[in-house]
């Protein structure tokens, strides 16, 4: 006699549907990109409920961040960026980056992520979206008071440039540089990104660019 039947979408054992997950979403989101993927979609190839993908992992944010080893979900330093005043909000962007990233739980996992982001197209193109609609993107779109796309790509140059010297390739002034420091420097820098007045965005001519006189 058979046994009693198996509740659909369900694997045995909550390690082995979490990594199951995991496993599909790492695979969805290295074909389509982050925009692309949906948690229906991963679900699916997983072959579980979508409300077991939002069980262990929350939002889709939260599940790339499990899937990537993002060092930290958006949704749990986003409040602290934006609160408080404004006119600190860039200040605020580069102090909660590296209280992350200068954690050794979230500095391993961002310096393997940012490895993969330079050496891999697809990884690239991932963290690229998922910044600049989850994280930076979504600091842009609260702050900025126009161009938030453009502003977002800008900030996160900031970031990652400040990312490359601190971690990846350590420039001694950069990498040794006390955090409060650092924030209070580049901070500006970014404020200015997400609230300041962006060039009016006019055509240069050709022979302005190449230096003849109009």
């Amino acid at each position: 006699m058979s046994g009693p039947p198996r509740r659909a979408g369900r694997r045995p054992g909550e390690s082995g549907t979490r990594e199951a997950i995991l496993e599909a979403a790492r695979g969805a989101f290295a074909d389509l990109g982050y925009d692309r993927a949906t948690i229906r979609a991963i679900a699916r190839s997983a072959a579980v409920d979508p409300a077991l993908v939002h069980h262990f992992f929350g939002t889709k944010d939260g599940l790339f961040a499990a899937a990537m080893r993002f060092p930290v979900a958006p949704s749990r330093i986003l409040p602290q960026v934006l609160s408080g005043p404004r006119s600190k909000v860039g200040e605020r962007v580069i102090r909660t980056f590296l209280a992350v990233w200068d954690g050794a739980e979230g500095g391993a996992a961002g310096l393997a992520l940012l490895r993969s982001a330079v050496t891999n197209e697809r990884a690239g193109r991932m963290l690229r979206e998922f910044l600049s609609r989850e994280l930076i993107g979504r600091v842009a779109r609260e702050t900025a008071p126009d161009a938030p796309e453009l502003r977002a790509s800008l900030v996160a140059s900031q970031i990652v440039g400040l990312a490359m010297l601190r971690y990846l390739v350590p420039l001694d002034a950069v990498a040794s540089a006390d955090a409060d420091r650092l924030a209070a420097t580049v901070g500006p820098t970014v404020q200015r990104y997400l609230t300041g007045p962006l060039a009016s965005g006019e055509p240069v001519s050709r022979s302005r660019r190449a230096g003849t006189p109009r």
